[in-house]
């Protein structure tokens, strides 16, 4: 007797069932087990970043292909990899977030092929891409298969580079070639739970004796005060979704486009706080981030790599709506001046933001690049020279204020008028000069001081000769190297009008396939 043809509710009930086993991943011991640590499952992480109703997975139904080392019973659910199309505030963006209730979200061959695949789409429709890592790293029962995964991804990764926006959000384990996608990537968050490393303690002990534990190797501590290599630090998955949504909304979709604008931030008066912000005393210091938040749109200021090169602040803000990039000099800390690290965090967050359209405002108070033996072997030169490639190639409007110090080339370095500085705006007390008064009139005056009755008062006299002369911004002013000398509390008004002039700059540079930046 011929079987029955299955009736259309049949079928649809069948795949019903089909899509609901799949979405449970690997079961719901192993949810809880995952809830248990404080870690949301791949599929709660996508609900809770995106818009109520707006996901739709694709690769739902992917398998993978393995028959060896037992590979032929196992049943992992979508590979062990969330992948699909979503909206955030109603922006669409592509998403990717590994289960590590399926197989602890290794990825083979098949799982990285759909993320893959969703970073092409995500370059071809011109949205954001959002990963959300949480992973054993790679399933070493397929072997090359999965490193030549890993390959197909980094490959995407580059491709999306300067197109649209990439995230990372590190919610577990990252570990070996796994790691390399969020650093080609534009922003890594990294929650407390995660770790992420290249080799793990137990290896480094073996292979050099060295002994550490995975927190104090690969926690978000130690990747946000010692590597640099994360961005932000969350404490919940909940935290790092928060934080992501809030940075996409600062940023376009992609390349093409300019940043969104909120409506409802353009009042610039006048802050009188500002004019008393900067100490009398040069040597005092002060949080540049104060200065910051009197500028930009209702205080808010999200500041990336804040624990890292704690000398240098950058981040994003607003100003009447408009998203801006800030870079600034912190005299808190090493009195604001520039060193590898610093030079390292400023450069690329330039190109950033010179890559998706969005405008640099650059609060300078800098005594020089730091001094010292490690710093000069340590590569000082190139990695200084990298700020003043990245402010020289960005075409961006660029805005360049002067609150305190600008000596020398870390003057140059913090985007002068002869880096590109579409305005450079001076406060009363900045200090433009080739360096700072005390070492400059030792070298100007230094037989004056040296035939003097009395070297010390004379040298007292030539230090305030010089600073008179040319620690102000009127030299510079009468050199056309700054356009205007304002009073601080209207520092917000003025950068709102000169973003407004700016507003349709275009700057055409010779036709190449890319510049060769300093390593």
């Amino acid at each position: 007797m011929a079987n029955t043809p299955k009736t259309m509710s049949e079928r649809i009930a069948e795949l019903r069932a089909k899509r609901a086993e799949l979405e449970a991943g690997g079961g719901e011991k192993r949810a809880e087990k995952q809830r248990a640590q404080g870690k949301m499952t791949a599929r709660e992480r996508v609900a809770a970043f995106v818009d109520d109703g707006s996901f739709e997975e694709l690769g739902l139904f992917a398998e993978h292909r393995t028959t060896l080392f037992g590979m032929d019973k196992a049943v992992m659910p979508a590979d062990g990899v969330v992948t699909g199309t979503a909206t955030v505030f109603g922006r669409p963006v592509h998403i990717a977030s590994q289960d590590f209730t399926v197989a602890g979200g290794s990825a083979g061959e098949k799982h990285s092929e759909k993320v893959a695949d969703a970073l092409h789409s995500s370059l071809e429709n011109g949205t954001p891409f959002v990963f959300i890592n949480d992973s054993g790293g790679a399933r070493v029962q397929e072997g090359i298969d999965s490193l030549a995964g890993y390959g197909k991804v980094f490959f995407q990764n580059v491709a999306l580079s300067g197109v649209v926006p990439q995230i990372s959000i590190i919610a577990g384990p990252c570990a070996g070639g796994a790691a390399y996608s969020p650093a080609l990537t534009d922003f890594i968050i990294q929650t407390n739970k995660s770790r992420m490393f290249i080799t793990g303690p137990d290896v480094i002990k073996q292979v050099t004796g060295e002994q550490v534990t995975a927190e104090d190797l690969g926690g978000p501590n130690a990747h946000m005060t010692r590597s640099g290599v994360t961005h932000f630090v969350a404490d919940t998955d909940q935290d790092a979704l928060l934080i992501a949504q809030k940075l996409l909304s600062f940023l376009p979709s992609n390349n093409s486009e300019m940043p969104p604008v909120v409506d409802g931030n353009d009042g610039v008066e006048d802050d009188e706080s500002l004019n008393d912000i900067i100490p009398d005393d040069p040597q005092r210091g002060y949080d540049i981030r104060e200065v910051i938040g009197r500028i930009v749109d209702n205080a808010d200021f999200l500041e990336v790599q804040a624990g890292w090169a704690m000398n240098i602040v950058i981040g994003f803000g607003r100003i009447t709506g408009h998203s801006i990039g800030i870079i600034a000099n912190q005299p808190n800390y090493l009195a604001g001046s520039l060193d590898i690290d610093a030079s390292d965090k400023a450069a690329r967050f330039i190109r950033f933001c010179n890559a998706f359209n969005i405008p640099v405002i650059n609060l300078v108070d800098v005594p020089g690049f730091l001094p010292g033996v490690q710093q000069e072997y340590g590569g000082i030169i190139r990695h200084g020279a990298k700020m003043l490639f990245a402010y020289s190639a960005a075409t961006v409007p660029k805005i360049t204020v002067v609150l305190r110090k600008a000596y020398g080339g870390s003057y140059l370095a913090m985007c002068s008028k002869d880096l590109g500085a579409d305005r450079v705006f001076a406060w009363p007390t900045a200090e433009i000069a080739v360096m700072g008064a005390e070492g400059a009139a030792g070298v100007v005056f230094r037989k004056e001081i040296a035939a003097a009755e009395d070297p010390a008062s004379k040298r007292e006299e030539l230090v305030q000769l010089y600073r008179d002369t040319f620690s102000t911004p009127y030299v510079a002013a009468a050199r056309s190297q700054v356009d205007d000398i304002i009073e601080p509390a209207a520092t917000r008004r003025i950068i709102a009008r000169a973003l407004e002039q700016l507003a349709n700059k275009r700057e055409l540079r010779p036709l190449k396939k890319h510049g060769n930046i300093p390593m």
